[in-house]
């Protein structure tokens, strides 16, 4: 009987563990994202807007905006499946409207890098914290069988 209850006991306290453990660990890394962001550049103004949608899924929408229209504007979904973090991107104009995926390559405390090689332009976008009010967007590849580079220093508002 003593057996019994030490086997019992010991299932009880592996599947609590299991159950405090967090599901959406690798979203909750990018918790610092949520919020208002900006970068004033001479030509115009980056903008964007992360909030959460659920515990999966935050949201983005993010414009650059020269005087007072809108040059450029982007929807974005960073959703934590399983395993990975999926960063999905829809641009008006491009791709037929439709999202690209992105899947997150790598990861450390503050640098989240998601690549898709087979995307025409960007192939990779990594978001660096600088500080909890401070972050840069850099988002790179080939294109025309040319490298490209453009990196984005916003800050939150």
């Amino acid at each position: 009987m003593k057996i019994f209850i030490g086997i019992l006991t010991s299932i009880l306290l592996f599947s609590c563990k299991h159950k405090s453990e967090k599901v959406f660990e690798k979203l909750d890394k990018m918790n610092w994202i949520l919020g208002k962001w900006e970068q004033k550049l001479p030509n115009g103004t980056v903008k964007e807007t992360w909030t959460k949608e659920n515990d999966s899924t935050f949201t983005n929408e993010s414009y650059f905006i020269n005087a007072k229209d809108t040059v450029h504007f982007e929807s974005i979904k960073l959703m934590q499946t399983k395993k990975h973090l999926i960063y999905k991107s829809t641009v008006i104009g491009q791709n037929n409207d439709e999202p690209v995926d992105f899947k997150q390559t790598s990861v450390t405390e503050n640098i989240f890098i998601f690549e898709n090689q087979k995307h025409d332009y960007p192939q990779k976008i990594i978001y660096k914290k600088i500080t909890e009010n401070n972050f840069i967007e850099t988002i790179s590849g080939k294109q025309d069988n040319k490298k490209f580079q453009e990196s984005y220093s916003l800050k939150k508002f």
